[in-house]
């Protein structure tokens, strides 16, 4: 059975079917599903989903992209829909260095704001990084972010900066990009930290992995990543599967 850590099952991309791609997860061994929020609208989304099917939890949060939109009546909007039982997390939250669509100066500010709200509420966070290691690296340390849980979504970065993050107590989630013929650096990432502390995650519909590269992707497509996985570390896809599922159902509470 898979747990698939991080798809956005509110987006658009999935208005016209998504009970079938739903439904299709379940078919495909998908035990759970972690769907965060970006912004409010999606946030409330999220949670709806979470409501309505018993194995999809929900994460509350604002993405570094809509930092501007927020506002002291928008966190306390948040935190209300935090202490929900079916929200087990909050993000996707961090900083985005690549687009800068809302200036650095307030990503940071509210990147904190959301750590400390997760510490209030005894929540782990689901952390979105480009192009900004240093920075999340440093604030997450400021805020002590570690004690409450840490998870590095769809990890990009070297393999020493995720050797550093295991070292603090985080875990890291490997996404379709692994299957790529050019990641050579992701494959690099799991080799060296193994199964203790890793999770597998799609990003639907985002970052669909080989063979269906190009394609709208959907949950039930964790499996290629699980695959991949266990090519790379010679073990099995159910040992993989299993390991990922326990780390995630650990992470976020889940009995």
């Amino acid at each position: 059975m898979l747990f698939d850590s991080h798809a956005h099952l509110d987006a658009s991309q999935f208005d016209k079917d998504r009970s079938q791609v739903i439904e299709r997860a379940r078919e495909n061994g998908v035990a759970f599903i972690m769907n965060p929020g970006a912004d409010y609208a999606s946030s409330v989304a999220a949670l709806e989903l979470a409501k309505t099917y018993d194995f999809i939890y929900a994460a509350v949060g604002v993405h570094p992209h809509d930092a501007e939109t927020v506002t002291p009546d928008l966190m306390k909007k948040l935190e209300e829909l935090a202490r929900h039982e079916k929200v087990r997390a909050i993000g996707e939250i961090g900083l985005d260095y690549y687009r800068d669509l809302s200036p650095r100066s307030i990503q940071k500010t509210v990147f904190r704001e959301q750590i400390q709200l997760a510490k209030r509420l005894g929540l782990p966070i689901i952390i979105h990084d480009r192009d900004a290691n240093q920075d999340v690296l440093e604030l997450l340390k400021l805020e002590s972010a570690f004690d409450t849980g840490v998870l590095m979504h769809c990890f990009s970065g070297s393999h020493e900066l995720a050797v550093q993050y295991v070292k603090l107590g985080a875990f890291i989630s490997i996404a379709g990009p692994v299957t790529f013929k050019n990641a050579r650096k992701t494959v690099e990432v799991v080799e060296r930290i193994g199964l203790d502390r890793l999770m597998i995650e799609t990003d639907a519909p985002y970052l669909t992995p080989e063979p269906n590269r190009g394609k709208r992707n959907e949950p039930a497509y964790v499996r290629y990543t699980c695959s991949k996985i266990a090519s790379i570390l010679n073990v099995s896809e159910e040992s993989v599967a299993q390991k990922t599922l326990e780390n995630a159902k650990r992470f976020f509470s889940i009995e």
